[in-house]
Order: C-alpha cells, then structure tokens, then sequence
C-alpha cells in the first residue's frame, strides 16, 4: 500500500530526470496514471489559479475521459450523445493550414485564428469573467494528426498570457521524442507553456502520467488541500518512468522516430 505521501528515493530521481529534460521553469511534478487524470489535475490546478472555469480550446480537441475534460472536448460534447458545449467553454476553430476554415476567406491563416482567439477572449471578458487556461495540443491527436502552426502557438500563448490565462499544452499523445525532430512537441514553436501534461508513452505502456508546472502556479495549488496519488508516483512506476527514459537515450529512438518519419 502506498501513495504519494510517503517519499522514497525513486519519485525524487524521476522528477529530476524528467525536468532536466524541460525549460527550467517547469520544474515541480505531480505524478499521476493516466493521460486523463493528468489533464483533470492540470484544469483543477488553472482554474484554482485564476478562480475560473472559464477556458478556450480548439475544435476537433479530445483530452480524456473525466467529466471535467469531456467539457472541454469538442471532439466529444460535439459528438454523438454529446450535449453540447457547456457556457464556460470558447472554441475556436482549429488552425489547419491545409483545410481550416481560413479558406473561405481572404485572411492569412494565422491572422484569421489569432482573430478568433482573441475574439474569445472578448466574450469572456464581456461576461465580467476571468479566463482561467487555453489548452492544446502541438499536433492534435483526434482532430487528425494536424500540426498546429508555430507562429500560432508563439501568439496565441503571449495574448492568453496578457489577459491572465495559462497556457497548458497536452503532451500525452506527441511527447518523448515521437516528434523527431524535438523531445517535445511545444519545442518547435519555442513557447514555454505554464503546465504540460505528458502519458501514454511515459510508461511505454504502464500506467503513468505526469502533470509538470511552474513553482509559483504550484504554490497558489499548495491551499490545505493536500494532492497525493496512490498509484501515480508510486516506487515501480518511477522505476519504470526513469527506464524507459534512459532507453530512448541508449537506443536514439528521437532519431529512430525522425527517420522513419522523413522516410
């Protein structure tokens, strides 16, 4: 039996390795097990921070099955047997180059989103309320395999920043080198996100999933309401964790993963 309150040496030597491989800003760990529970903890923590629900995310998005993250999935409330999106919720459009819904007008790509996104925020603030977070993924899994554009990302993140948001990127289907030519898939923008959360290949198939944040975000999360885990962080998952890192080192699966993808 155990959970995330009692220390051992491995989840300390996990978060170590893991942060060194991350701007030094994203440095405090919250481990967890799976893709989902680490994006419920990343919203629980963004709407905590700014004492808001209010949040914007991208069309076509799926970030996992809990009730408070098939809130912010289009890919599911849009669905069948969805209900719709609820009232704290913005989408905006996915910024795909190649088919979006740019095409029916004159504007360039990235001014056309940018427009919507900063429109969003607009109807938030119309409300009289704050937005908590904007979440994304740099290469949306559901929403078709579609690399959001880096000039996107770079203003997308400063004007979420300026109006007091934090940008949250999901690394769970993309993160660990599966990009190629980046470790991580925010990397090829060249945005530092305010929380990433990363699963799936974190435990190449073992349950494990981790959410990574800034210190002073962590710290306003620090109210009394102790966070602990039992089965994410645990002494066999770090274990594992920190195998499966030295083993994408040893064996150049980044490389591996660049190759066959240029192939």
């Amino acid at each position: 039996n155990t959970n995330t309150r009692y220390l051992h040496d491995s989840i300390l030597e996990y978060a170590q390795s893991l942060s060194k491989m991350l701007p030094d800003e994203l440095e405090v760990c919250y481990f967890t097990n799976s893709g989902s529970e680490s994006n419920d903890l990343a919203v629980r923590i963004a709407r905590l921070y700014n004492k808001s629900y209010e949040s914007i995310v991208l069309s076509g998005a799926y970030h996992g099955h809990t009730s408070s993250l098939i809130d912010i999935s289009p890919y599911k409330f849009f669905g069948a047997g969805g209900m719709g999106k609820p009232d704290f919720v913005q989408v905006i459009p996915m910024p795909d180059i190649f088919r979006g819904e740019h095409r029916l007008t004159n504007a360039k790509p990235e001014e056309y989103y940018i427009s919507l996104l900063k429109q969003a925020i607009s109807n938030i603030k119309q409300k009289g309320k704050q937005l908590a977070f904007f979440i994304v993924e740099p290469i949306m899994g559901c929403g078709g395999q579609i690399i959001i554009p880096p000039e996107f990302m770079r203003e997308s993140f400063e004007i979420v920043k300026q109006a007091g948001g934090l940008c949250i990127v999901d690394e769970i289907q993309i993160g660990f080198g599966r990009v190629g030519t980046h470790f991580w898939g925010f990397e090829m923008s060249g945005v530092i996100p305010d929380i990433i959360t990363l699963g799936k290949s974190i435990g190449n198939g073992h349950p494990l999933s981790v959410v990574i944040t800034k210190k002073h975000i962590a710290e306003s999360f620090n109210n009394g309401m102790e966070y602990f885990n039992s089965f994410g962080g645990n002494p066999v998952s770090c274990s594992i964790g920190n195998t499966v890192l030295k083993i994408i080192d040893e064996e150049n699966l980044q490389k591996n993963a660049y190759d066959t993808g240029l192939y």
